[in-house]
């Protein structure tokens, strides 16, 4: 097994991008080609920290306060309630853990989520939320090699369904473009952003009319 793969080995694979790369395997890559610190992945913390310099022969390092803090195993929820089916957590789940179609409410299937937090930006209207699973065990303490396992066999089934290029559409256009079917505009350039930002403004209030009628 080369370094590159050793370190992939030993990483969370929580697929985060926290570190700065867009996925571990990519991480790994960064570390063994000597342009990535070992001390960059959140989830795995300090003791992630630990097993990349013995794998690495590196001295250890605090782990990078620019790149986020050690905490405990956390996992998405999604107010059904609120949630507009606009399919972009669906779209940023490298892991598959979000059910749901268009228009229609989404859900998180908990043994895959990873924590990573990539749905929360994209969600139009802030209807998911973390909660935390493993109490005040943080980092690797929090986690388990079957997870990491887990992770790593899903996000590569992800990554063959999705191109990494494909994952890293603009939110708010891939929004215009699941909700834009709510208008019947096939103009282009300005007018098609106005259309897309009108559609996401429609989406938004039914959210908003929906929550009065239905409050947490």
């Amino acid at each position: 097994m080369d370094l590159a793969a050793r370190i992939d080995a030993a990483l969370p694979q929580t697929q985060c991008t926290r570190c700065g790369y867009p996925d571990c395997a990519s991480y790994a890559q960064a570390i063994a080609s000597g342009e990535a610190a070992i001390n960059q992945c959140p989830p795995g913390g300090a003791e992630g920290v630990v097993r990349l310099a013995a794998i690495t022969g590196l001295a250890v390092l605090p782990l990078s306060a620019e790149h986020g803090v050690e905490g405990p195993r956390t996992v998405a929820f999604i107010d059904e309630a609120w949630c507009i089916g606009c399919t972009l957590c669906i779209k940023a789940c490298p892991t598959d853990a979000i059910v749901g179609s268009h228009k229609r409410m989404h859900t998180v299937i908990e043994p895959y989520c990873t924590g990573c937090e990539l749905c929360i930006p994209v969600c139009p209207v802030d209807c998911i939320q973390l909660e935390t699973v493993s109490g005040s065990a943080t980092g690797w303490a929090a986690w388990s090699a079957p997870l990491a396992q887990q992770a790593r066999q899903r996000y590569q089934q992800h990554r063959q369904r999705v191109p990494l290029e494909d994952a890293e559409e603009d939110p708010a256009e891939a929004m215009g473009e699941q909700v834009g079917s709510a208008t019947d505009t096939t103009t282009s350039g300005a007018n098609a952003a106005d259309a897309r930002k009108a559609a996401i403004a429609a989406a938004m209030e039914r959210a908003r009319q929906r929550r009065e009628q239905n409050p947490r």
